[in-house]
């Protein structure tokens, strides 16, 4: 029997490895030796992850639950090492599967290697050149002591190979995050919004912003804010609102006919609205691989991308974090002139497919 312990430390890692599982456990009906144990390192407590969480993605409850949530950077850190040495001392396997790049993928992975257990990377040589972001760090950490690269573009592969990798490390693979969307599109959840506020569709923008640049300086996210809905073309804003910019839009007393601030949303609710909106306006990451393959037009306020194919190929345009350089944007969207866009190379849904067939081969 090969065994493969997977990690997942919050929501979207989940997304990601939910079809892993799913194509393990067909695997295995084919008769594949492997089997897997699911750890949740607990690093985000999200109350939506509930057991319909896990039911609406069909993959079981995690085998184990670290709880090491909460602290700083290096208090988390040290706590889930420190957990899942234990665990994995407990349960030894043979491969341990890292996804994405938050703070459980790095430590998790330091932590198999110091335990000589052998790592691979879902998401691995993606890239920001942004040593400010937190997930940057991890990205580079966790792919210098990888063994086993799957990544979603070439552009990662050649990232990779820039810092030396081995070219048989390397196995272009697709986007599992992709893989999750197109099984779950049929099952798209309205949610109670939309008939709130009476939305139809192409008739609203979604947004979402948390990253420090935009919401940390209360000025910049109130002039943001004002650009975006004076540019809007009285079209409502459905702002699906991340805990820490909730504190700050309070500080500033937003508000305004068009904003609708509401709770953060499902995974099925939230793709329902993007999937049906005239466009999206984020600082996510992950959002701009999904409103490429729904083809929905996207602006990203960053001034740079781990996910450059979104750009290159798809629906989404790199704004930069100057509030200024949201009109232009707008007009190019209300003209008609936003680009249509494509579809990467491998985002087709059988990402998750490769991967446990490479597994099983290694």
């Amino acid at each position: 029997m090969k065994n493969v312990t997977i990690i997942a430390g919050a929501r979207p890692n989940f997304m990601k490895i939910a079809p892993i599982i799913h194509a393990i456990e067909k695997a295995r009906k084919e008769g594949n030796d492997l089997n897997y144990r699911l750890i949740h390192t607990g690093q985000h407590y999200d109350k939506k992850m509930s057991g319909d969480f896990f039911d609406q993605l069909e993959i079981p409850e995690p085998h184990a639950n670290l709880e090491s949530g909460g602290g700083s950077q290096a208090e988390q850190t040290a706590n889930i090492m420190i957990r899942f040495e234990k665990e994995l001392m407990e349960n030894p396997t043979d491969l341990v599967l890292v996804v994405g790049d938050v703070t459980s993928t790095m430590a998790c992975a330091i932590t198999a290697q110091k335990l000589h257990t052998k790592v691979a990377h879902v998401e691995a040589g993606i890239r920001s050149d942004d040593w400010s972001m937190p997930e940057e760090i991890n990205r580079l950490v966790t792919d210098s002591i990888t063994n086993y690269f799957f990544t979603t573009s070439e552009v990662a592969n050649d990232n990779l190979r820039k810092s030396g990798i081995n070219e048989q490390q390397i196995f272009f693979v697709g986007n599992t995050m992709i893989d999750t969307l197109l099984k779950n599109r049929e099952n798209f959840k309205k949610p109670e919004i939309w008939n709130a506020i009476g939305l139809n569709d192409k008739e609203y923008i979604v947004m979402t912003l948390h990253r420090p640049a935009n919401v940390d300086e209360e000025h910049k996210l109130k002039d943001l804010l004002d650009e975006i809905i004076s540019n809007s073309q009285d079209l409502p804003l459905v702002f699906p609102v991340h805990p820490r910019t909730a504190k700050i839009l309070e500080n500033l007393g937003v508000q305004h006919p068009l904003l609708n601030l509401i709770e953060p949303l499902g995974y099925l609710e939230f793709n329902y609205l993007v999937e049906r909106a005239k466009a999206v306006v984020t600082d996510s990451g992950g959002i701009t691989e999904e409103t490429t393959v729904m083809g929905i037009p996207c602006m990203t306020l960053r001034d740079n991308t781990e996910r450059p194919e979104t750009v290159s190929v798809g629906t989404n345009e790199l704004l930069g974090t100057n509030p200024k350089s949201i009109n232009p944007a707008m007009e190019k969207l209300f003209t008609g002139n936003w680009k249509k866009g494509g579809i990467p190379e491998l985002w087709d849904g059988k990402t998750a497919e490769r991967i446990v067939e490479i597994i099983t081969e290694l």
